[in-house]
């Protein structure tokens, strides 16, 4: 069946958002040309700007490869979605937990106990 020939639901139809025609296509022209015309070069050149995407996280994670214990992992896995995050969350209580008990050493500090 030729596209003439097709019936249309009327459900389907969107007379706010017709079916470009190729006339329509013939008369398309880039957003940088139209956004200049109808806000000025400066408002269009922010406009086009490339956005960069996600900002940068104050504090992004680390990437890491580690292996835990299969019934560690299944236990986490089990909670559902968001399973990696409680792992962290769990860490990092058990990193407060530890620092309330004992002082934690510094960083490359050496045991002066010989």
């Amino acid at each position: 069946m030729d596209k003439k020939n097709r019936r249309v639901d009327p459900e389907l139809v969107d007379d706010d958002n017709p079916e470009l025609t190729d006339e329509m296509v013939a008369r398309a022209r880039p957003a940088r040309e139209v956004l200049r015309e109808q806000f000025g070069e400066a408002v269009a050149a922010e406009m086009l700007k490339p956005k960069g995407g996600r900002p940068k996280s104050a504090a992004p994670k680390v990437l890491l490869s580690v292996r835990y214990s299969p019934d560690v992992i299944a236990h986490f896995r089990a909670t559902g979605e968001g399973w990696q995050a409680r792992m962290d969350s769990a860490l990092r209580e058990w990193i407060d937990a530890q620092s309330k008990q004992r002082p934690r050493k510094k960083a490359g500090a050496k045991d002066k106990a010989a």
